[in-house]
């Protein structure tokens, strides 16, 4: 399976923009043979840009959702829609979704098959606290959906999540063999960058993308470098901080023949 990550320009605040950019991305990694295209944290408004959340929230399927189903329909590729600022009482007005609140707003992603068809969503578990508006503006996720794709188990967690391991773990006993990180991870933070994901992936014997954005807001900027790491920890393909078409090439079976020659997961005790 082919798998891109669009580390893609953001403009705060600028959604139009910003999703133009995001469906021209899918079509061009189409063009590459991708079979999976993934998005970053936030492409719609920009992580940063607190004061827009509200006004720029959508539900699940909403128009920007709609406008990357059409192209993941168009091209025959599935999306891993970033995430976007979810209206959660929307979402339960106009949708059977479950949501962790009737009112309120989320970090959610997407999973959209190749026919565009919903196959999974996920709510940000972890929500930043550290000088971020994030922990106080929304509303936490309490799921974590695996879903068969290529075969692969492919799980989806978003930035801060990364520094808490016992989410992937929980992921790679619901069957995850690859997970994908919609981020907006920004300077200085480039050695934890590296080294969280690359943990994940060596700890839990699974493949691991990060999909981060590229651009700069009032007070940060993103600092790019969205990369696959196999199940060995070893970086298969990483941009640098500039807009990117980040693409790999996995091999599901990689993941069985290590985790057999390596059988650490094997050798877990409880308590």
């Amino acid at each position: 399976m082919k798998v891109a990550l669009a580390q893609l320009s953001i403009e705060p605040g600028d959604v139009r923009g910003n999703v133009d950019r995001a469906v021209a991305a899918v079509e061009r990694a189409a063009a590459t043979g991708a079979d999976l295209v993934a998005l970053p944290e936030m492409f719609s408004v920009g992580y940063f840009a607190f004061d827009l959340y509200a006004r720029t929230a959508e539900p699940v399927g909403g128009e920007t959702h709609r406008r990357l189903a059409a192209a993941a329909r168009e091209h025959g590729v599935a999306v891993l829609a970033g995430t976007v600022v979810e209206d959660l009482g929307a979402t339960a007005a106009q949708t059977d979704l479950a949501v962790p609140s009737e009112e309120g707003l989320a970090n959610t992603a997407v999973f959209f098959d190749r026919d565009g068809q919903r196959r999974a969503v996920y709510r940000k578990h972890h929500l930043f606290g550290y000088d971020s508006a994030e922990s106080d503006m929304l509303v936490p996720g309490e799921r974590a959906p695996v879903v068969e794709f290529e075969g692969f188990g492919v799980g989806i967690t978003t930035c801060y999540d990364l520094r808490f391991p016992e989410l992937y773990r929980d992921l790679v006993d619901d069957g995850a063999t690859l997970v994908l990180v919609p981020s907006a991870w920004p300077y200085p933070r480039v050695e934890h960058w590296q080294l969280l994901p690359r943990a994940r992936a060596v700890e839990n014997l699974a493949y691991v993308a990060t999909i981060n954005g590229s651009g700069a807001f009032e007070d940060a900027e993103l600092l790019g470098r969205s990369t696959v790491y196999d199940p060995w920890g070893t970086v298969l393909a990483s941009s640098d901080d500039d807009p990117a078409l980040v693409t790999a090439d996995l091999d599901p079976e990689k993941v069985a023949s290590v985790r057999a020659e390596f059988p650490a997961l094997a050798d877990r005790r409880n308590g």
